[in-house]
């Protein structure tokens, strides 16, 4: 069982730059891929960013490549989203989650968390 807490989202403005984390709990959280999805109003929840159980291996969204990164330190048992040069269509309820496999799929992710709110101004 792998429990999962996001912090670090808040209010910024256009230009701006925020860190998500997000902190597991479980023995085995090494050997899942977490991903960062996010969804807002009215939207599908879609994919920001994705890391291979070693962190060898990423994928971002065509939208964020470039001003997000996404890291994990198996010691912490925590993944970071380094989010740079925000812009208003970045605002949406950020989420991460672990899966078995590297996926960019939620329905192949197992765990979530709970959801922090990212708010960029204009």
């Amino acid at each position: 069982q792998v429990q999962l807490v996001e912090s670090g989202g808040g209010l910024v403005q256009a230009g701006g730059s925020l860190r998500l984390s997000c902190a597991a709990s479980g023995r085995t959280f090494w050997r899942f891929a977490v991903g960062w999805f996010r969804q807002a109003p009215g939207k599908e929840r879609e994919c920001v960013a994705a890391i291979s159980w070693s962190g060898g291996g990423t994928n971002y969204a065509d939208s964020v490549e470039g001003r997000f990164t996404i890291s994990k330190d198996n010691n912490r048992g925590t993944v970071y989203l380094q989010m740079n040069n925000l812009q208003p269509e970045d605002t949406a309820v950020y989420y991460c989650a672990a899966a078995k496999r590297f996926t960019v799929q939620p329905e192949e992710y197992d765990y979530w968390g709970q959801g922090t709110q990212v708010t960029v101004s204009s």
